[in-house]
Formats: structure tokens, sequence, C-alpha cells
């Protein structure tokens, strides 16, 4: 990868030529550029790509032509890895098994454009390989469908565990038993212009959850129907053994939720075991029992009590016939440090019933006029 050029002495008493050596740079990254280039993989049927997944190498580009293929396929430790469709407009679907997809130690993951459907477990796996104290970082997922996961019980549509700058954008969730997304252990992440829908004979327990030590997460720009008990969970209940990072003393911090639409469900959001966060710019309508939860499951000494959550310039449409207690206020929490500014209070069958108990004084708060 050199080239020598000699040099005429200087010095007419030297016996001897220098000899210097001279990067050949065009050469070096023609070099360089065959070594790191990524593979593209086509793959037309469940035998090629069952073939191809044992194969792959760190920057492959797995491209997965129309049609029906089996669940079950795992991934571990391949980085830079990119599954998608073919045909964006005719996607693969991948039918049963107990996860579609389980991708463990996969850094700078990306997953587009696929169906899932019908899985036992969960529809996406995507975990730190069990190496709590080093995440997994860059994973994006993106215009994907999941449908009919469970019914019943703890099954996700996507199960993410010690991920840190995830991104999730333009997913589809119609059906599952335990939550839309789970999210434990992560962090710096982003959920974005999904669709949350609960289903007839599915158990769900909440459309995004983030538990487990997660924070600096933002929901935003989503739309939640009758997903679950809690459509948006912030917080939860952990295993203390399962936090990520080890150690921390909270199961959400600084969790921000703006400009979502929330239907139906027993409330809007709860927060559970919260150390600061946002709820902003959203649309509640008719939450079927209470608006908000504040909550503390993870009652260990030494773990923070559910605290410090702005509640601001949301639009809040409800039937006092449904709701007679607008926060449900759980033991051991600090509700005196949630803040409500600017919110606007629709009870659309008792407009001069709409102001709120609440746990602080408002500021700003608008009451008895309808929003839309």
């Amino acid at each position: 990868m050199y080239q020598y050029t000699r040099l005429p002495t200087t010095n007419s008493s030297q016996a001897e030529e220098a000899t210097v050596l001279k990067p050949v740079f065009s050469l070096l990254l023609i070099v360089l550029t065959s070594i790191t280039q990524a593979d593209d993989v086509v793959v037309r049927d469940a035998d090629s790509l069952r073939k191809s997944i044992r194969d792959l190498k760190p920057g492959t580009t797995l491209r997965i032509a129309p049609g029906d293929y089996p669940g079950g396929h795992h991934v571990v430790g391949v980085d830079r890895l990119t599954v998608e469709a073919l045909d964006p407009k005719n996607p693969p679907l991948f039918k049963g098994g107990a996860n579609a997809w389980h991708f463990a130690r996969c850094q700078n993951l990306t997953v587009r454009h696929l169906r899932i459907s019908g899985q036992s477990g969960n529809g996406l796996n995507l975990d730190d390989g069990g190496l709590f104290d080093d995440p997994v970082t860059g994973i994006t997922l993106e215009h994907l469908q999941i449908s009919d996961i469970g019914p019943k019980g703890n099954h996700d549509g996507i199960k993410c565990s010690g991920l840190d700058k995830l991104t999730i954008r333009d997913c589809t969730l119609t059906g599952w038993g335990g939550q839309g997304i789970d999210m434990v252990g992560c962090h710096e992440s982003l959920i974005t212009d999904c669709r949350f829908t609960g289903k007839a004979g599915f158990s769900a327990t909440a459309g995004v959850q983030t538990k487990g030590g997660s924070s600096d997460i933002t929901v935003e720009k989503c739309h939640f129907i009758n997903s679950g008990e809690r459509p948006i969970n912030v917080g939860g209940s952990t295993g203390l053994d399962l936090f990520r990072p080890p150690g921390a003393k909270f199961e959400a911090k600084n969790i921000v939720v703006r400009d979502n639409i929330i239907e139906g469900s027993l409330c809007a959001s709860a927060f559970v075991g919260v150390d600061g966060g946002e709820f902003t710019g959203n649309t509640v309508l008719y939450p079927e029992k209470w608006i908000f939860r504040i909550l503390q499951e993870t009652t260990a000494e030494g773990y923070t009590q559910c605290q410090k959550v702005l509640v601001k310039d949301n639009r809040i449409v409800f039937r006092r016939a449904q709701v007679q207690i607008e926060i449900n206020i759980g033991g051991g929490t600090e509700p005196e440090s949630f803040r409500f500014e600017g919110n606007h209070w629709f009870a659309e069958d008792r407009p001069r019933a709409s102001k709120p108990q609440l746990p602080s004084e408002e500021k700003g708060g608008i009451y008895g006029v309808d929003p839309r």
C-alpha cells in the first residue's frame, strides 16, 4: 500500500540516496472500502431466510420479499444490521412463533417495513443480552405493523430491555396481551407517530410502558384508542434484579408525554414511581374511570416516591357519568409536587362540573368550555 520514490541526495559526498515512503491514498481508500462494504442479501422464502440469518455479518442489509414467513428468528451480536422489506408497499408477514424476531446485543440495528402477527410471546424482542450495565445503542424501528400478540398475559408487541438511544417511529400496534411497547431500563429514546388500538379478547394493560430505571424518554404524536387499562404507564413495577442500570432508585425519570391523542381506557395516563416528567399538549377523550393515576408500586427502601410531574396545556374531555374522581392517588406518593398549568377541562355531560379536584392548585386552568 506504499509507493517508494528514490530522491537524489543533496550532498555529493553521500554515497547512498534517501528512500522515503509516499502513501498512495487512493489505493488505501479502495482497500478500506472493500473491507467495510456491507452485504446486501435478498431472501424470497423461509428456507433462504433461515440460511441468511445463520450467515449474517456486521453491516448486512437483509431485504425480505413479499409473502408469509414463520416467526421464531433469533439474532445475536450482529452490529449495523438492517432488516427490511424488499418492497415497502407490500411488506412480508411474520406469523406465529414465540417471538417473530429476537435481537440480542445488536448495536445500531434497523428494522423497518415488516408485518408481525400471532406470536404467543412478544412480537419483537430486543435486549442487551443480560449485560445490565452495558446497554445496546442506536436501534431504529419504523413502519412496522404488529397485531394479535398473546392474546392474554404479559405479552408485548415490542419488548425493549436495556436499550439506549432507541427510536420507534410510525408503527401500528393492534391487539396485545401486556404492553404495546414495554421499555425496561431504556434511556434517551423516542416513540413518535405510532398508533395503538386495543382489541376485544386481548388483555392489554398499557399502550406504552417505561419502567425499570428508564429515563429521558419522549412519547409524542401518538394515537391511543382503548389501549389497555393505562394507555401510557409512566413507570410501573419491576423486579429489583431487573433494573437498568443496576441500583437505580426510580422506575422512570424525566419522561415526556406530549402532543398525543388518548381515547377511552380506564385513565389517560398513570404515573407510577416517577421521579420527574411532563404530560403536555395532549388531547384526552372520554376516560372511563379516572383521568390520571398517581401510584407507587415499587416500595423497597430508598426508592423515589412518585413526584414532580408537570401537567400542562392539555385538552381533557370527559363525562361526569363515568369520572367522579379525576385523579386516583395511591399511598407512598407525593401528589402535591405535581404541577398543573393551563389545562382545558370539559365535562361534556355537565359543563358546570368541569373543574377538577387536584392535589395542587392549578395556574391558568380553563373549565367548562369545549376545547374542540
